[in-house]
Parts: structure tokens; C-alpha cells; sequence
């Protein structure tokens, strides 16, 4: 039978988050429930929230970013205990499609239907509101929520001795910025590297970058303090947009937007590449100079850390674990449910690092 609990539900687009008590029903085979426990503010949430990526995503529970505790198993699933601690992970991959078995496990075909509509692998729901109206789970999580329902493969289990807020930016921010670096950059040892936009995920991809032996990391972006933070996350410059000289071998664009992926093209070397990784609105394009490509020049797409996310996200939460990788600094903000309209204002105006929700 279906529970009650409290969510985050957004009605339309552009509105303000309602905290409501809402029904989840249990986990049907090869799903589980959790416990949230800490889920992370993404730009992605926002991008929905205001209705950039389609006006049908509505009523929605946002939330992708998490970690928690399984509190329920449905039938079938193996490898999991009630008890385990996990991180989402926002894709749950078949292993099976075309993409999977190219090695391309976050472009996963059925996986992204399911992420991408808002429901569960069948495509049905597990969240209502008390009037019965079926709940979108954004990227099939749904985290803004003291409980969720996902499927077994959108949960990657997490040493027991990671802190939650940890887990849960491991989960899409610390993969998404590292993925990036390591297999759609491919940053090498004395490399220039510049990093547009110093959010949550621009954060990880400069500690990434220097992490790969990256010689200079310019960061950029319009907000003066947020330079001290991308300096301890490894950058050994800190620029305004305008003020950054051409000459960079990867330069990335973690903000989604038509000016900022122009500039990221200007500012590349010959056989330098744009690692575009910021999320822009549905709709909008961006110009580039053909002849540039004559110059060996190169425009890469990366979603979700181009690879096996899974699998980087284990990995990525035992460096953690044992303090190979700091994540401390880059969490500005702590609230609840309640807090969440002034979490998403924040992130609107470009204030602060990461909010975390804790549950």
C-alpha cells in the first residue's frame, strides 16, 4: 500500500516549490525504496523549474542529486540490502543498448526515456499527490522528497564511512565535473585548461583538472567571490569573462548558455577543444566560426561524465572516503525542504557554491 510523506512539488513552470504531504507507493521488481537523506541543488533542477526544458514536465518532484538509505527492496533485486547506503545515480543504464555496449553507459537508451519522462523504467509512476494526480520523479529520482522509489540501477552503494552531502555530489556534480576532464577532455599533463563558471559542477572540474596535471587553470566567472573557492579547488588564476586571453587547450563551459559557449570558443588554441558540459534551455543556439575548425579546432558535448557514471561514481565516492578528494568547501549552503525557493533564487543569481537539502 502507498505511504504518506512530505516533497518538494513544483505545479508549472516558473512557480514556487509547495511542501506537501504526498503518496509513494512501494517498489515494484527490480526497485527499491530510500530513505533521502541529503540531496544537492543542481542547475538541472532549476533549468525544469523554470520551464526550459518543455512546458509536460509538470507536477514534478525535482531532486537528482542524493544519497540515503535502502529501506525497501522489491522483487528480484540482488546486490542490495535493506540498510545500504547508496548515491543516485540519475541513469539508471541497461547494459544492453546500443550505447551501453559501446561503453556510452549515460547515454543509455531505455534509461534516458525513463530519466528524461519523469517515471520509472516501465513508465508508470510511484509518487501521487493526495488528490491522486500522478508526480514526475525528475531523472527518475525525484529527491526532494524524505522518500523515493527508483529503479535498483539508479543506486550505486557508497562506503559506509562517506558523509550523505558528500554522497550525494559524488552523485552528479563531483562525476559530471570529473567524467568531463577524464574522457571527454582527456586533460593531459601541462595542459591549459580554463573553466567557465564556477558553480557546483565548474568546482569539480577544476579540481579534476588539476588532479590531471593541468599546467595553468584560469577560472572564469562574473562573481568576484567565488574566486577563493575555485583557487582551493586547484585554479592557479581567477578572471572576469572579458579579461581572459585566447590560447587555452580545453577550455570547458559549465553554464548552458549561447554567450558563454561563444566565448569558450574564442578563447581555445589551434587543435584545442570546447568541452561543453553546462545544460542550455531548449531552443537556443549558439554561432561559431566555421572556418576555426580548419584549425583543428573541436566542439565536444559531455553529459554525465561521458563514460559508466555507475561505475565513476563508486569509484569517485571511495577517493573521497579516504580523503584523496576534498568536497568540503564546496557546499555553501545547508537547508531543508522549507528552504528550497531561496536555495533555487540563489542559484538563479549566481550566489554561493552547492545548497545541499538535508532530510
Amino acid at each position: 500500500m502507498a505511504s504518506q510523506m512530505r516533497a518538494a512539488v513544483w505545479l508549472g513552470a516558473g512557480e514556487r516549490a509547495r511542501e506537501e504531504e504526498i503518496q509513494l507507493a512501494p517498489p515494484q521488481p527490480g526497485e527499491v525504496e530510500v530513505e533521502v537523506a541529503a540531496a544537492g541543488v543542481c542547475h538541472s533542477d532549476l533549468h525544469l523549474a523554470l520551464g526550459h526544458f518543455g512546458l509536460h514536465r509538470f507536477p514534478t518532484v525535482l531532486g537528482h542529486e542524493g544519497s540515503g538509505t535502502v529501506t525497501k527492496l522489491g522483487k528480484g533485486v540482488d546486490g542490495l540490502a535493506i540498510g545500504d547506503r547508496i548515491s543516485f545515480c540519475f541513469l539508471p543504464s541497461c547494459g544492453e543498448c546500443r550505447q551501453c555496449l559501446r561503453g556510452r553507459s549515460n547515454l543509455c537508451e531505455p534509461g534516458s526515456k525513463a530519466a528524461f519522462s519523469g517515471t520509472m523504467l516501465d513508465g508508470t509512476h510511484r509518487m501521487q499527490r493526495s488528490d491522486g494526480t500522478a508526480l514526475q520523479q525528475f531523472l527518475a529520482v525525484g529527491a526532494f522528497a524524505e522518500r523515493t522509489v527508483v529503479s535498483a540501477r539508479s543506486v550505486v552503494k557508497i562506503p559506509t564511512n562517506l558523509a550523505f552531502d558528500e554522497a550525494a555530489l559524488v552523485g552528479c556534480a563531483v562525476v559530471t565535473g570529473f567524467g568531463a576532464v577524464r574522457n571527454a577532455g582527456r586533460v593531459q599533463p601541462g595542459d591549459r585548461v580554463a573553466v567557465i563558471g564556477c558553480g557546483g559542477v565548474g568546482l569539480q572540474v577544476i579540481a579534476a583538472a588539476a588532479k590531471a596535471g593541468a599546467d595553468e587553470i584560469v577560472a572564469i566567472d562574473p562573481v568576484p567571490e567565488k574566486a577563493e573557492l575555485a583557487l582551493a579547488q586547484g585554479a592557479t588564476s581567477f578572471s572576469a569573462p572579458e579579461s581572459v586571453t585566447p590560447g587555452f587547450d580545453r577550455v570547458f563551459e559549465v553554464v548552458g548558455r549561447p554567450e558563454t559557449i561563444e566565448n569558450a570558443w574564442r578563447l581555445i588554441a589551434p587543435g584545442g577543444a570546447v568541452i561543453v558540459v553546462g545544460i542550455a534551455p531548449a531552443g537556443t543556439s549558439a554561432k561559431i566560426s566555421a572556418i576555426d575548425f580548419s584549425s583543428e579546432k573541436s566542439l565536444i558535448g559531455s553529459f554525465y561524465g561521458s563514460g559508466n557514471p555507475a561505475a565513476e561514481i563508486a569509484e569517485l565516492a571511495e577517493l573521497v572516503a579516504k580523503g584523496e578528494l576534498d568536497l568540503s568547501r564546496t557546499v555553501s549552503h545547508r537547508t531543508d525542504l522549507g528552504g528550497i525557493n531561496d536555495a533555487f533564487d540563489r542559484l538563479q543569481h549566481g550566489e554561493g557554491a552547492r545548497t545541499v537539502v538535508e532530510l
